[in-house]
């Protein structure tokens, strides 16, 4: 909102008369001191903030005034969570590479035999014989899948996010998007992103998908929408380094389907962790861990009939590298 338009509409256009705003406005008036009230939540048919931190405050030379600030907690809360996803992605890695030394060297030999059995036994045997090979199959391609969680070598440029964006709607739109409308909402004026183009549109894609289920899922007429922004501010540690990683540029995928249920948000990035009925739960892991790779961060905001999931990540500077940022003060 502009200044013009919060001096115009105060503080009615921002809560209703029952929010905690005005308790905690009440309460400086006759009291004086300072408050704070956290995860605090501000909706209305305009916007939708959650998790947010309040704190009001008198001002001892000017009686009659208090002070409101607001602490979006996104950022802290998407930090806080990304060592984990990193750690739930070395585990799944772990994993993997223990399930492809022992596992997939037996599965070829019982398939090996199942296809030996098929040449020799009866029609109504050769079905089973089909079905062994078929779970062979299965779970081989889980065990690969899994293998994508490796440390894999980056080969990180600057790229061009909105053609990376209209790559990937053009795959959506003719395939598992097909029929859904997707719009996009672009800033034409963003730096290059400093990333790996497979990779990101490997992200992508995942998002996509899975807001093309929600959206269908809900069972009437949605759409997908795809946006860009520059939000400066977010700065974080490289690990291991004095350096700061700045993290403007914004990539959201927003769906209306029906919402995330509020006990599976907090996993929603662990490994085998999914709502769907056939989700293995390594789609949403693998996410996590591209984007820790690249040095950004995650957030999802979501309510019934609106899910946001935002990508942070970095810009390419003028020598065609990753632009670090100067410590916070």
């Amino acid at each position: 909102m502009s200044r013009h338009q919060i001096m115009q509409g105060g503080l009615r256009g921002l809560a209703p008369p029952d929010h905690p705003l005005f308790l905690l406005m009440e309460h400086i008036r006759q009291r004086g001191g300072r408050v704070t009230e956290h995860d605090v939540v501000f909706d209305s048919p305009r916007f939708h903030h959650a998790n947010v931190t309040l704190q009001a405050a008198d001002v001892p030379d000017h009686p009659g005034i208090t002070v409101l600030t607001f602490h979006a907690s996104m950022a802290a809360r998407a930090l806080d969570q990304q060592m984990s996803y990193r750690s739930a992605a070395r585990s799944v890695a772990g994993m993997a590479t223990m399930l492809a030394h022992e596992i997939r060297n037996p599965l070829s030999g019982i398939k090996g035999a199942a296809q030996l059995l098929e040449q020799a036994v009866t029609q109504s045997d050769k079905e089973l014989a089909t079905l062994i090979c078929e779970e062979v199959d299965r779970i081989d391609a889980l065990v690969e899948r899994m293998g994508m969680f490796g440390e894999a070598q980056m080969h990180c440029r600057a790229l061009n996010i909105h053609r990376i964006l209209e790559h990937v709607r053009l795959l959506a739109m003719n395939g598992f998007a097909r029929g859904i409308q997707i719009v996009e909402r672009y800033d034409p004026s963003l730096p290059h992103v400093w990333g790996d183009r497979d990779r990101l549109v490997q992200v992508l894609i995942n998002l996509i998908k899975n807001a093309a289920e929600a959206v269908r899922e809900s069972g009437r007429e949605g759409q997908i929408t795809l946006l860009t922004s520059y939000r400066p501010g977010i700065r974080v540690a490289a690990p291991g380094t004095t350096q700061w990683r700045h993290l403007p540029l914004v990539v959201t995928v927003r769906d209306t389907g029906p919402g995330i249920s509020p006990s599976v948000r907090p996993h929603l990035f662990e490994p085998f962790i999914s709502t769907k009925a056939n989700g293995r739960g390594l789609g949403l892991a693998l996410v996590g861990k591209i984007m820790d790779d690249h040095g950004g961060t995650i957030d999802v905001e979501s309510r019934p009939g609106r899910t946001e999931v935002s990508l942070f990540l970095p810009i390419a500077d003028d020598a065609g590298g990753m632009m670090h940022a100067m410590p916070p003060a």
